[in-house]
């Protein structure tokens, strides 16, 4: 018997798609359709016959029955169904907004940069996307309904919305650069790769502004991703879209991943710009347009951002790990108060306040594209505006396994007792900012604040991710060293990544 809560990830519902052990069947997703036409309905105080909810997909070889799936289980519900075929998570919650389409909820079937096999569905009302609880709860009353056993009810109607998407991304090129021009673009050279996922169209889009496009490549939407990972943060994916840039010798060159609510670019010197880079560029075009804004990032930004971000003359904010937590922490902040045009985890996932805090990756890079067009004018490239951002000398990742049943339980320990003897030990300060798991700073060879560290608990898996980064050669060794021998007591913690990269450092020495 199927356990419904092995499919919730997050705020998403995501698992197997394909083959023997898949879990995310189309009977699955007939009932979550039900379910969540249901959900809508009563969220809208609406009869269920007067609800209309839109489904898309990505490039995924499952994406077709599962979307066909969930459009049945919405019909047999009584709604009407909207199908929009292929098209990008971000996409899906602008048609709510969207005048001529405006369902009252919209379902994209993606699992975003993960296996080929996998899928998922991601749930969107008027106010943005389910939370956890609310995917909980619909999987929960999915797995008590029988959709096949009820006749269809609600019309299917076929309608792109992709067409009216590239409208809304043309209209801000023409508004960033001033301009009614039909080819504002002209002269710009990006190479577009969409790693076989949804995101093809956007060369297409930026061809008919006047772009050039030579060397754009992996346009073509393809399940099985044959060329490369659709993950801005992959390091194969990265070099890539590198190689093409400096092949044909454009402006920069653009990256999605499958859905498109993450994206990284390329400069023309073939820079990689993702992660902290990403954050420091967007972050610096935001504030040279008005400074004294506060941006908010996940947890595991570099100290050296901070320092960029306040040199620009903005506030950085750190938060919890999470798209759905840095947006939500940015719409608070904005509502009390605080100027926060951005919510951005280093992941890619970046949200704009001008752009409803949705967390579309391609909306991002249009934004870039405008100030590159800009720049160029100028002679310059974008990855001048980040010239002055201090990156780490060295930066790992390490996760630490939590072997006790309660892993939770086992996890908080380990991190109190890391914060026991912080508070008394002289040389270790925690961050000012702590506001997940604990963030330890360091003055290492005589500096200030020029390492750290920050051990959390993973929000769903028994592991607790560690981040170490210095701006000095044998930073992370010695971070490393000092809390293995503050864990080394702590029952239930699997250390053995922390002591095996201690004993490679000392063989390589």
């Amino acid at each position: 018997m199927l356990d419904w809560m092995k499919l919730k990830s997050g705020s998403d519902v995501r698992g197997t798609a394909l083959g023997e052990n898949a879990l995310l069947t189309e009977h699955v997703a007939q009932c979550l359709g039900m379910a969540f036409a249901r959900y809508v309905a009563q969220k809208e105080g609406k009869p269920i016959t007067q609800i209309t909810i839109a489904v898309g997909r990505d490039s995924r070889l499952t994406g077709p029955a599962l979307l066909q799936a969930t459009a049945e289980g919405i019909s047999r519900s009584g709604a009407a169904v909207l199908d929009f075929g292929m098209c990008t998570t971000p996409a899906m919650y602008m048609s709510i907004l969207t005048p001529g389409f405006q369902p009252d909820g919209a379902v994209m079937i993606t699992a975003s940069h993960h296996p080929y096999d996998k899928n998922g569905l991601k749930f969107f009302l008027k106010d943005g996307g389910l939370e956890g609880g609310e995917v909980a709860q619909l999987l929960t009353e999915a797995s008590t309904l029988a959709p096949e056993d009820m006749p269809f009810a609600g019309a299917i109607t076929a309608k792109a919305f992709l067409p009216t998407y590239m409208d809304l991304l043309r209209e801000r090129i023409r508004k960033g650069l001033e301009t009614d021009m039909a080819k504002p673009l002209l002269g710009l050279h990006v190479v577009v790769d969409a790693g076989n996922g949804a995101g093809g169209f956007y060369a297409e889009m930026l061809e008919s502004l006047g772009a050039w496009i030579e060397g754009s490549q992996f346009l073509e939407p393809d399940g099985r991703f044959p060329n490369h990972v659709p993950n801005p943060e992959n390091a194969q994916a990265m070099a890539s879209v590198r190689d093409a840039v400096l092949r044909v010798g454009a402006d920069l060159g653009v990256i999605f991943d499958a859905d498109c609510d993450r994206a990284a670019i390329v400069d023309a010197d073939g820079r990689e710009i993702n992660r902290n880079r990403l954050i420091a560029l967007i972050s610096a075009i935001l504030l040279d347009e008005k400074p004294g804004q506060t941006i908010v990032t996940d947890s595991v930004t570099s100290s050296g951002l901070k320092r960029f971000i306040n040199d620009w003359g903005g506030e950085h904010y750190r938060y919890k790990r999470g798209y759905r937590n840095v947006i939500d922490e940015a719409i608070r902040l904005n509502a009390e108060g605080v100027e926060c045009p951005l919510a951005i985890e280093t992941s890619g996932h970046a949200a704009l306040k001008e752009n409803h805090f949705l967390d579309d990756g391609m909306y991002l890079v249009t934004v870039l594209i405008v100030r590159a067009m800009k720049l160029k004018q100028q002679g310059q490239t974008l990855g001048s505006l980040i010239a002055d951002l201090q990156e780490p000398v060295e930066s790992v990742e390490l996760r630490l396994n939590i072997q006790d049943e309660d892993f939770r339980e086992a996890g908080k320990r380990a991190i109190q007792r890391v914060l026991d003897y912080a508070n008394a030990a002289e040389k270790w300060h925690i961050a000012p900012d702590n506001r997940e798991g604990v963030r330890i700073s360091f003055d290492l060879d005589g500096g200030m604040d020029n390492g750290w560290f920050l051990l959390r608990l993973s929000v769903h898996d028994p592991v607790l991710p560690l981040n170490v980064e210095s701006d000095v050669p044998g930073g992370v060794k010695q971070m490393l060293q000092s809390l293995y021998q503050v864990l080394a007591g702590c029952t239930g913690i699997d250390l053995s990544p922390i002591t095996n990269m201690l004993q490679h450092d000392e063989a390589a020495e």
